[in-house]
């Protein structure tokens, strides 16, 4: 059985935040209104907001600043499960970890699967 990625695994070779900051923020300020984003954009906004939580956490902040950093990070992270789940298995799937979104090994969050897919990514962009 496979085992949930950790954080220091998935962001080791990770770019800096401010450089996906600009990314995401970015992709929004280009994206033609009525067009869907893209999963790239869902998974890199879900691993962000991860890596600030933790961050936040790290650095022992201010305890609202840490419960609203690791709020925004759940809700990024269940919305890249649901547009994987929404996606199904197949030749027309778009997790790419070993474990599917629909697993119960991510309740009560799905934190450790926008890891997962974070490191199945960065694998197949960097080649």
């Amino acid at each position: 059985m496979h085992q949930p990625t950790t954080s220091i695994d998935a962001y080791a070779d990770a770019p800096h935040l401010l450089a996906e900051m600009t990314w995401v923020t970015d992709q929004v300020a280009t994206h033609a209104s009525g067009t869907r984003l893209s999963r790239e954009f869902w998974l890199r906004k879900a691993a962000l907001l991860d890596r600030l939580a933790i961050r936040e956490a790290e650095e022992e902040s201010i305890p609202e600043a840490m419960a609203e950093a690791d709020t925004l990070a759940a809700r990024a992270a269940h919305r890249l499960a649901q547009y994987d789940r929404e996606r199904g298995g197949g030749p027309f799937a778009t997790s790419n970890g070993p474990i599917p979104p629909d697993s119960s090994l991510w309740d009560p969050s799905y934190r450790p699967y926008v890891r997962q897919e974070y490191v199945a990514w960065r694998r197949m962009t960097a080649a």
